[in-house]
Order: C-alpha cells, then sequence, then structure tokens
C-alpha cells in the first residue's frame, strides 16, 4: 500500500493532466498557491485536510477523490469450457462471451462457433465489429459485399445494417467477434 501522501500526489497530478490544467491555473481555481500545489504534487509536503477542500472544491470535486488508491491490475486466465455458450440457431451458432460488455470498457469479446452448413442473420447494431478467424472458412455478407475469411484472415464493419455469417464448408468454424463502441460512455 502507498503511503497517503504518494496517494493524494498521484491523485492531484492525474486531475490536472486529464483536465489540461497548468499549476497556474488550477491555482487560480483552487486559491492554493502554485508553490503549495507544487510540493503536493511532488509529494514533498502532507497538505491539510482545509487544502485538500480548497482544491475540491475549486476543482469540484469529491474529496475522498485524492485518497482513492489505484486498482490494481489483476490477470485473468478464462478458458473457454468454463464458459456457457450463448446459442441461436438450435446450436449451429455458438456464441462464447469471453469479456462481455461492462460500462467502464468500450469493448467486448466474443468467441464463435459456427457449424458447417450453416449461417447467422446479425440484425443491425450500433458499434464496429472486429472478425478474427481462428480456424476454418466463414463467408460474411456485408453491406451487399461478400468475404471470404480463412484462418487468421479479419474483417472490421460498421454494424449499422444487417449482416451474415455463413459457413458453407464442411468444417466448423471457430472466429473472434470484438464488438468496439466508440460512442460509449
Amino acid at each position: 500500500m502507498d503511503s497517503i501522501q504518494k496517494v493524494i500526489s498521484d491523485n492531484l497530478v492525474n486531475i490536472r493532466k486529464k483536465r489540461g490544467l497548468s499549476l497556474d491555473k488550477m491555482a487560480e481555481l483552487t486559491g492554493v498557491s502554485k508553490a503549495m500545489l507544487a510540493q503536493i504534487e511532488k509529494g514533498k509536503t502532507n497538505p491539510t485536510v482545509s487544502t485538500l477542500w480548497k482544491i475540491a472544491n475549486g476543482l469540484q470535486i469529491s474529496f475522498s477523490v485524492f485518497m482513492k488508491e489505484p486498482e490494481k491490475q489483476k490477470v485473468e486466465k478464462i478458458s473457454l469450457d468454463q464458459i456457457v455458450p450463448i446459442n441461436d440457431d438450435n446450436d449451429n451458432y455458438l456464441v462464447y462471451p469471453i469479456y462481455p460488455y461492462h460500462p467502464e470498457k468500450k469493448f467486448e469479446i466474443y468467441t464463435v462457433k459456427l457449424k458447417p452448413g450453416y449461417s447467422h442473420l446479425s440484425e443491425k447494431h450500433l458499434g464496429e465489429e472486429y472478425v478474427l478467424v481462428q480456424n476454418g472458412e466463414l463467408t460474411l455478407e456485408v453491406q451487399g459485399e461478400t468475404f471470404v475469411l480463412t484462418n487468421h484472415d479479419s474483417l472490421k464493419f460498421i454494424a449499422n445494417s444487417e449482416h451474415s455469417y455463413i459457413n458453407d464448408s464442411d468444417e466448423l468454424v471457430s472466429f473472434y467477434l470484438v464488438m468496439y463502441y466508440p460512442n460509449q460512455d
């Protein structure tokens, strides 16, 4: 665990940089001198509660934001055999949610398996799709065009029109599907 002084220092620097503020501008907004702000950011002083309240009020943020410790990066291993797929078309189109949508992220990642001789029509929806074929041959119909993808091929498109995933082969096709939502907040 970092010392509270370092946590406050790091948070203040991050807030200032995220907002694109100079020390001068932050001093003007908060009523705390540029010298004092610089000392806090460098971790050379332990600011008083009053000073932190002045900064919080001037920046219109909560007082507790200064004490928030950064989340530790987790390493997460996921095995496909531990995921229950979402099925469509009588188990001919199986979608495994590897990293489902989360409001703080702008993407989701799936593994998809399409059985031989089957196709799946996807309605139009928000976002961009990134399709990366892992094994087999996948035919995609997108915006009136047909694309044939084989092992390690990929295709990116905006999903604002109907599109079809087709397996005309005699082998199972598996591919990764990344959905990206650039305008989600």
